[in-house]
């Protein structure tokens, strides 16, 4: 597999650092507000890339944080007259609220800052004994310049850095680019006993200490959006490889914003829609469909134009993937021959292959997507030639179903069966829809009876129109699939 590391601005050769084992850290959400669409996006890349990596066989040791102790919980905390931890609890409470609509995997770790305290303050120790950083008057910062490879994630240089940056009020740091481990108490907030006195952690040292703790010293993939890049994901990187001297991550991956007009989404800027707003309109297939339509690191323009065209290409997908599932429940029990080299399992074999070149190649979703519509087409067009022969063709069609099931669900996180109880909730009066449907189809069987095919071709037609394809069996029974 190939993936494009940001470290070096080129895709690269994916190499485990243990054979068949992924370590995986993915930045989580600070936790002072519902997640934003914005914020869904790297929840559902890693996640299917954690998928796809299991998909392969591989383990998988995947690690997204909570922050749950910020400034800006602490302002809300301070907006509501409540405690920073009432704060965070409640929207880590929202967060899996609305990530369990994204069929998003369970086996993620999630620990929390407020949990790894310890750990926060071991590496902040192990920095000021290597010489990386100083305490003045109960804070602590990070000297910049004593880290060599500083900047170089982000193509940053120190110089420019320094010219652009505005030194502190208390003018207590050594250069006005240092920057904060340890905060001083201040009155109001929360804050944990250290040998620099009372505090908490700045933001960039919870992630270095929480990585450390569960992945190690080195581990494969550090992920997140774009936006991380500078500072965060910088001075992750200086922090852990000067406190622990490992490599911190080998594999550096970053998607691309969702963008509404040109602009990313986000809070700041007021142009963003929560992703709870969104799963009222549309499922969390629906989301995962969407974000997956394009290339992680490139970016998305929201709309509900598109959400609703995503939403149509979901429903197609479940109309034939049902279709398919009924074929194989119907003739599973029958003895059939199982034709293994015919020239249509032939061709479900080069679909899985492009599939798998696809995921390779930088987790090109968008390309994988087109190779499981095509073979989508392909199906049915096979269905569609052998209609009469059914219980020979068994073996290819479930082949088929087999495969784009593994494709959908167990890559792309896409319940195909969740998404059908959605639809039905959705559509009004579906239970009478259905019945009108088997009605209709035993009037058309009476003018059979009768002779009248004149009225049974027209039942026929008009039910087709309306999106509802019957077909005739030789016991004298009809079925029918919705198209």
């Amino acid at each position: 597999m190939k993936l494009y590391n940001t470290m070096t601005n080129k895709i690269e050769e994916f190499k485990t650092i243990e054979e068949n084992k992924v370590k995986m850290y993915v930045c989580g959400p600070t936790v002072y507000n519902y997640i934003h669409l914005g914020n869904a996006r790297p929840i559902v890349v890693f996640d299917t890339l954690a998928r796809y990596f299991e998909h392969k066989g591989m383990e998988v040791e995947f690690v997204q944080n909570f922050t749950d102790v910020d400034d800006k919980i602490i302002n809300k905390s301070m907006e509501e007259g409540t405690s920073a931890s009432e704060v965070s609890e409640k929207y880590i409470k929202y967060f899996f609220e609305d990530i369990s609509k994204l069929n998003i995997l369970e086996s993620v770790k999630r620990p929390k800052v407020t949990e790894n305290m310890s750990e926060v303050i071991e590496i902040i120790q192990k920095l000021i004994d290597n010489g990386f950083a100083y305490e003045k008057d109960g804070d602590v910062y990070f000297e910049v310049k004593k880290y060599k490879d500083y900047g170089k994630l982000s193509n940053q240089k120190i110089e420019e850095l320094e010219l652009g940056a505005r030194i502190d009020v208390s003018e207590i740091k050594k250069n006005p680019v240092d920057f904060a481990l340890w905060k001083k108490k201040k009155d109001g907030e929360p804050f944990w006993e250290s040998p620099w006195g009372q505090g908490r952690p700045g933001w960039h040292i919870e992630c270095s200490a929480m990585a450390k703790k569960y992945l190690g010293d080195t581990f494969d993939i550090h992920g997140g959006g774009q936006d991380l890049v500078f500072p965060h994901h910088e001075n992750e990187i200086a922090q852990s490889k000067c406190a622990y001297h490992g490599n911190f991550a080998n594999y550096w991956l970053h998607n691309g914003f969702i963008q509404i007009n040109g602009d990313k989404m986000s809070k700041s800027l007021g142009n963003f829609f929560l992703l709870r707003e969104i799963l009222e309109k549309f499922s969390g297939n629906v989301i995962r469909l969407f974000i997956l339509s394009t290339h992680y690191r490139k970016p998305i323009n929201f709309s509900f134009e598109n959400m609703e065209d995503t939403k149509k290409a979901l429903q197609n997908i479940i109309k034939s993937m049902n279709k398919f599932e009924n074929i194989v429940e119907k003739y599973k029990n029958e003895k059939i021959e199982n034709v293994k080299n015919s020239e249509f399992s032939q061709k479900i074999d080069e679909f899985d292959k492009k599939f798998e070149e696809a995921m390779a190649e930088d987790m090109n979703t968008p390309q994988a997507l087109a190779t499981i519509f095509d073979q989508i087409r392909e199906t049915n067009k096979f269905i569609s030639t052998n209609e009469s022969e059914f219980s020979t063709i068994y073996y290819e069609i479930k082949k088929s179903y087999d495969s784009l099931k593994a494709k959908i669900e167990n890559v792309f996180g896409i319940a195909i069966e969740v998404e059908n109880a959605v639809k039905e909730e959705d559509g009004e009066n579906m239970e009478l829809t259905k019945k009108l449907i088997e009605l209709l189809i035993k009037l058309r069987s009476e003018a059979r009876s009768e002779k009248n095919f004149k009225l049974s071709d027209e039942i026929r037609d008009e039910l087709k129109v309306l999106g509802v394809e019957i077909k005739d069996n030789k016991d004298g029974s009809t079925d029918y699939n919705l198209l």
